[in-house]
């Protein structure tokens, strides 16, 4: 299905990429953790850490060091920056997500707040590239990442689709709140090995409008979606053995 043409050229499918497509952000909680442990031994960084995930690698090392009153060099956050990101490349991709973006019969384009060298070679190595081709859309080519929504309109605009006609899918709060202030509808995604469903009121609270946590439900609310127009008005769950919505 991916080499056809998509049957509906004026709707966009977005994925952010680490916690959407690759099953990467516990690597990365982990590296950053075990970094800042290391120049801090006298401090737990994790608490501080865990709820900046989503944000740029640099952020998060900003904002963790001003909580807890710490400072690092610029070419301390740069060495922990390849770090993560050499741990992340090798993680395994989200169970499920190939065969949810096969039955997708809709443009695909991917949206991350990591380096485009990253995101590039990670898609490439799980084989995913050929879903997004060169529709990739990284916080290192806009001026601001996200939660700002720039590389959400950045794809719109390229792609020639009206931000409302975008659906996205994000597993941070930063991610939602980013596609929410672009207009687009942001279904939130907790099936990562790093996620929680403690996680779904801060992605509801972000602006999304569905929370799940199984890939292969994808291809139903991306019909569901299709088929109502706004049919996720109402903030809504769908977890594995909630039959409160069937897809």
């Amino acid at each position: 299905m991916t080499g056809s043409i998509p049957a509906r050229p004026d709707r966009l499918l977005i994925c952010d990429c680490d916690g959407v497509l690759i099953d990467s952000e516990a690597v990365a909680a982990q590296m950053l953790i075990a970094e800042l442990s290391a120049r801090w031994p006298d401090v737990d960084v994790e608490p501080v850490v865990m709820p900046l995930l989503g944000l740029r690698i640099e952020r998060v090392l900003g904002d963790s060091a001003a909580e807890l009153g710490k400072t690092l060099r610029g070419d301390e956050i740069e060495a922990i920056r390849r770090s993560v990101e050499v741990a992340a490349r090798d993680a395994p991709v989200v169970a499920g997500v190939e065969a949810a973006l096969d039955a997708v019969s809709l443009t695909k384009a991917c949206a991350s707040n990591s380096y485009t060298g990253y995101v590039e070679a990670v898609l490439a190595r799980t084989g995913l590239a050929r879903f997004f081709g060169d529709r990739l859309f990284c916080a290192d080519r806009v001026a601001r990442p996200k939660p700002a929504p720039d590389v959400y309109l950045a794809a719109a605009d390229r792609l020639g689709v009206p931000p409302q006609a975008c659906l996205v899918i994000e597993d941070s709060v930063a991610g939602v709140a980013a596609a929410s202030a672009a207009g687009m509808t942001a279904l939130g995604f907790i099936g990562g090995g790093h996620a929680t469903h403690q996680h779904v009121d801060a992605l509801t609270a972000a602006g999304a409008r569905h929370v799940f946590d199984d890939m292969r439900r994808l291809p139903a609310l991306v019909d569901r979606w299709l088929d109502s127009g706004d049919a996720f008005a109402r903030a809504s769950t769908d977890m594995k053995g909630d039959e409160s919505w069937q897809a």
